[in-house]
């Protein structure tokens, strides 16, 4: 599929977010089950799939045939981005098949003082047919990761940064304005957990939404209930 393709697919669709990470229930070591839960996003209707690891990624693509957004989720001591951080883990992404890479395209310190434009730039100078996805938290970093040459701007990392506010929902604003300021895709991602969440994200302009724990995490759903029925 072209580059083109690939993110005409996305245009108005749900992308299902299939991920489980050491020390959640549905986490195997050595294997997955996450392309069982693609392969129910996919019949339901998902117009693709964003997962972690190089495993879920191939496996994923094995099974759907969807575009896969892939990610690494890696810690580094002394840096608080987690997402896709390196080249080496964009190397890997490239190679297990992943038709867009996410990448942490936050203004915080980076390794070797690397600044997101100068690390966009490495990327497309080795990996040119790579579509990049930028996992942004607020307003300037998504017009600074769109300026340095993604292809796609989302709002994952709203809320999870020490200066981005704590909402309970999604952050519809930091879409609005984004969409109104940019050309290309933006994408809703964070919190969005009813449907009339990701629906009103369509009506003010985002290009596809990403939805993950409400759908594909069963801990975080169970969790969801019991508050609420213990309100009651």
């Amino acid at each position: 599929m072209r580059r083109d393709e690939i993110i005409s697919n996305l245009k108005g669709g749900l992308i299902v977010s299939c991920q489980a990470l050491p020390g959640e229930p549905l986490y195997i070591e050595g294997d997955t089950i996450m392309p069982l839960m693609a392969r129910a996003a996919k019949k339901s209707g998902a117009c693709a799939i964003r997962t972690n690891g190089v495993l879920d990624v191939i496996k994923i693509k094995e099974e759907t045939n969807l575009p896969i957004i892939g990610l690494i989720k890696k810690s580094y001591e002394g840096f608080e981005q987690y997402i896709t951080f390196t080249m080496d883990e964009v190397d890997a992404l490239v190679e297990a098949g992943a038709d867009i890479i996410a990448i942490d395209c936050t203004l915080r310190k980076r390794i070797n003082g690397e600044t997101v434009e100068e690390f966009i730039k490495k990327i497309k100078e080795k990996h040119p047919n790579i579509l990049l996805m930028a996992d942004i938290s607020n307003y300037e970093e998504g017009v600074n990761a769109y300026k340095a040459g993604v292809d796609i701007v989302s709002t994952t990392l709203s809320g999870y940064t020490n200066y981005t506010e704590k909402l309970d929902g999604p952050d519809y604003k930091l879409v609005e304005d984004l969409v109104r300021d940019i050309d290309i895709p933006v994408v809703a991602e964070g919190r969005v957990h009813y449907p009339d969440q990701a629906a009103k994200m369509l009506e003010i302009g985002a290009f596809a939404v990403v939805v993950g724990g409400a759908i594909t995490r069963p801990l975080e759903i169970t969790e969801r209930f019991m508050k609420a029925m213990r309100r009651g």
